[in-house]
């Protein structure tokens, strides 16, 4: 079928209508017209959506769905859905699951299971055989099959010999290191941020120590090897200083933070909410602060909703039992539109996730593929259960405001609208 976009707001700053107001026309899923007003023509199904914005698809890059092992808090089917309908084009999706991604097979798996599929499946393959951090899993055979990065989800490489090895072995086929950044020894079995408020409210803590440690400790290594490191989901201000020195001194080390350590604070830990409870811990003002300034300038790469569906009865539990972790896909976009540019957002969404990840991307113009995610950044309100799509209903964001609204993708020739 073919498309004709009213009405659209084009954000992308490497097209030449960033910023510009035009109508889109998409035949057989290549955008084949951009101008101030097209005509609708016969076979032609006509988009009008108040205040309707486009950019390219937007890309997550550290997304956990639970299949297989765990359908019970997520399938990949309904995780694709909810990733589509949260304006996401595309997902890197972590192996927190059971079996581990931790061999070629299991990363076809993944990709067969996402076929057909609109939104386009990335794994993430684990770095070390069985997600136990002794032994380096296939890396190259695995990247064969479509992993597009090797990293053991939320456990840390304790072993320093074991992230300078496989940083100097995958410079053999250009592969991408994750590090998870949390020194264990000095994390010890913590469960929220080290600050007085927590310490009063009885909560073993994590300092921010345990974080920069480990980073300081992986970009020296690098340093060293050479090669592609990634640091997801940094959560601290001192982290943000390391990582803008190593790029500085010309490292290839790229690094994430969450939407939710964008927006919230250790205060949020005073409820005992169990969906506050989250790796890396929510952290102060002045570490949240010290990452938007991050994102602005440029050192933070990516911004991830770093989605982890939990089922309830793993999180109806006291704050010391629950597991950590919270969806985010649907609350993304939403929970950050108030807090950064529109453009700056957009980007972190993006091409700049996309060239972490070495993921091509054209600028909007006629003669390419459709592969888009339509939105506006109007309208406010308060994010709720019935907003959420998951199979697990964690989310950190219920009861917090929000502004915008994704209105869907066109991405695989298809228009997916949500409801």
């Amino acid at each position: 079928m073919n498309y004709l976009l009213k009405s659209v707001t084009i954000i992308d700053n490497q097209s030449k209508f960033h910023h510009q107001k035009k109508d889109i026309l998409i035949k057989n899923g290549i955008i084949s017209k951009i101008a101030s007003s097209i005509k609708n023509l016969k076979n032609t199904k006509e988009i009008t959506l108040d205040n309707l914005h486009i950019s390219n698809g937007w890309f997550d890059t550290s997304v956990s769905f639970g299949e297989p092992g765990y359908e019970d808090r997520e399938t990949i089917s309904n995780g694709l859905d909810t990733a589509a309908k949260s304006g996401f084009t595309m997902v890197a999706v972590n192996s927190n699951c059971k079996p581990f991604i931790d061999n070629s097979a299991m990363v076809s798996f993944l990709k067969n299971k996402a076929q057909n599929n609109a939104v386009t499946l990335h794994p993430i393959a684990n770095l070390t055989k069985n997600s136990e951090g002794k032994d380096l899993a296939e890396l190259y055979d695995m990247q064969q099959s479509g992993a597009i990065a090797f990293g053991d989800y939320n456990k840390a490489i304790q072993n320093a010999n074991l992230l300078k090895i496989a940083l100097l072995y995958a410079q053999n086929f250009d592969g991408i290191i994750l590090s998870y950044p949390q020194n264990e020894a000095i994390a010890d079995n913590g469960l929220v941020n080290e600050a007085k408020n927590n310490t009063l409210l009885g909560l073993k803590s994590i300092p921010p120590l345990a974080e920069e440690l480990q980073i300081a400790r992986d970009l020296y290594i690098l340093e060293y090897t050479g090669g592609k490191l990634h640091i997801p989901t940094i959560s601290t201000s001192k982290a943000v200083a390391l990582i803008k020195a190593a790029k500085k001194k010309g490292l290839k080390v790229t690094c994430s933070t969450t939407a939710h350590h964008l927006t919230l604070t250790d205060e949020h830990v005073k409820t005992f909410n169990t969906n506050t409870k989250v790796l890396p811990p929510l952290r102060t003002k002045k570490d949240t602060k010290a990452l938007l300034k991050g994102v602005l300038d440029g050192t933070i790469d990516c911004i991830t909703s770093d989605h982890n569906p939990i089922n309830i009865e793993h999180k109806k539990v006291t704050y010391n039992n629950a597991k950590f972790g919270t969806i985010g896909l649907e609350s993304l976009f939403v929970s950050l539109c108030r807090k950064l540019p529109l453009e700056t957002l957009v980007d972190c969404l993006t091409s700049k996730p996309k060239n972490c990840f070495g993921i091509s991307q054209q600028a909007i113009k006629t003669g390419i593929t459709a592969n888009l995610t339509l939105f506006t950044p109007k309208g406010s309100g308060i994010f709720t259960e019935n907003d959420i799509k998951s199979t697990s209903k964690n989310s950190i964001y219920l009861d917090q405001q929000t502004q915008g609204k994704v209105y869907g993708i066109f991405t695989q020739k298809k228009l997916q609208l949500n409801d």
